[in-house]
């Protein structure tokens, strides 16, 4: 299975690539991680914030490929204990579709995105810087993925 993270985001400081090249190497080969960098919208004083996040999201759209399961991460979504984001990950191992993490821009995901996921998920309440949400968001695939096999990293 492969799970695409699309993210608009503009380039990450190598704190957060060392921290997400750490987790993601942890990850067995059966759950490939792919990272999907799209560019910000170009900001200017006349550019409304709903323009930003349509044109994002048109980009963010042509890279879900048919077929494939799409959550966005969205502030106001469902909050995932690890436990909880691990029965998840099992149950997309076992469909085999891959499945997209979408990430919007720092204005948030465009309505477009959100109608075409399948669930919202949020990492909590607090507002996350995007670097921290890319070491958080890899982090905790890479947990969840322990309780689906046993492993001792997790102590619950």
């Amino acid at each position: 299975m492969r799970i695409s993270v699309v993210s608009v985001a503009g380039k990450m400081p190598a704190w957060v690539d060392a921290g997400v090249d750490e987790y993601a190497r942890r990850l067995p080969r059966e759950l490939r991680l792919q990272w999907r960098d799209l560019p910000l919208a170009r900001r200017g004083r006349d550019v409304a914030v709903e323009q930003l996040r349509e044109r994002e999201g048109e980009q963010i759209l042509r890279h879900l490929a048919p077929g494939d399961r799409t959550i966005a991460l969205d502030v106001e979504g469902e909050s995932w204990s690890t436990p909880r984001l691990a029965e998840h990950l099992r149950g997309w191992m076992m469909d085999g579709r891959n499945v997209n993490l979408v990430i919007g821009g720092p204005d948030g995901l465009s309505r477009g995105c959100l109608a075409a996921a399948e669930r919202r998920w949020s990492l909590g309440p607090l507002t996350l810087p995007h670097p921290l949400v890319r070491v958080v968001l890899v982090e905790q695939l890479y947990r969840a993925w322990t309780i689906t096999v046993n492993h001792p990293y997790h102590r619950a």
